[in-house]
């Protein structure tokens, strides 16, 4: 990848990418307080400002050299995690299945938005401002896809591990608990060979395709 080709990389993923990692991370701390747990807004948590959430190395970082190694076809990262004591949940198995949900429906919002961006920028006569802000729309709603369906596998501790968790009965839900150490190993395993992307590639380009029937009418 030449300099040039990097520097538009960077310049179009740049915002969606700490958006949706960012964001996705203040749905966690908003749904916690709806359910009781104030934890996260303690700690100023509990915001819309990306700066609260951003992890230099996972929130910028990784997400920079994985699309640069990958091609720009994958992207992978984190935010500092929004702490949640469950225990204070008001029920808090139940409850831990909308504070996990919280985060890929964030992502999910967040697509629709940049579709609505993306459909603005079509209707407009193009010009400087349009023709960009189009691939950046474009751009931010495959990333939120990715990290919406990439987050909905039933891993521990991704936010679909902790919905499993949530919905399994109390002796299955122990067990499959108990798994969670494996998680970022498996899901690394899952990464460099590939699997990954044979099982997120369809579930995205089908999510594209029904984000554009519906936002493109």
């Amino acid at each position: 990848m030449d300099v040039n080709h990097l520097v538009q990389t960077i310049a179009i993923f740049a915002l969606p990418v700490i958006l949706a990692i960012t964001l996705h991370e203040a749905a966690h701390g908003y749904v916690a307080r709806h359910f009781g747990d104030m934890t996260a807004y303690a700690q100023g948590r509990v915001s819309l400002n990306p700066v609260r959430h951003i992890d230099i190395v996972g929130t910028i970082v990784v997400p920079l050299l994985i699309l640069l190694f990958s091609g720009g076809v994958f992207l992978f990262g984190w935010a500092k995690p929004v702490p949640v004591n469950y225990s204070a949940l008001r029920s808090p198995k139940q409850d831990m299945a909308w504070v996990a949900a919280a985060g890929p429906a964030a992502n999910l919002a967040m697509s629709l938005v940049w579709a609505m961006l993306l459909k603005l920028a079509l209707v407009l006569p193009p010009n400087f401002f349009t023709v960009p802000m189009a691939t950046m729309a474009k751009a931010g709603i495959v990333v939120n896809l990715v990290f919406m369906f990439l987050n909905l596998l039933p891993i521990l501790p991704l936010d679909g591990g902790r919905i499993l968790t949530s919905l399994l009965p109390g002796r299955a839900s122990w067990q499959f608990a108990k798994l969670e150490p494996w998680g970022l190993p498996i899901l690394l395993v899952l990464l460099v060979t590939h699997v990954l992307d044979f099982v997120l590639g369809p579930l995205v380009n089908a999510g594209v395709s029904l984000i554009h029937a519906v936002v493109m009418l």
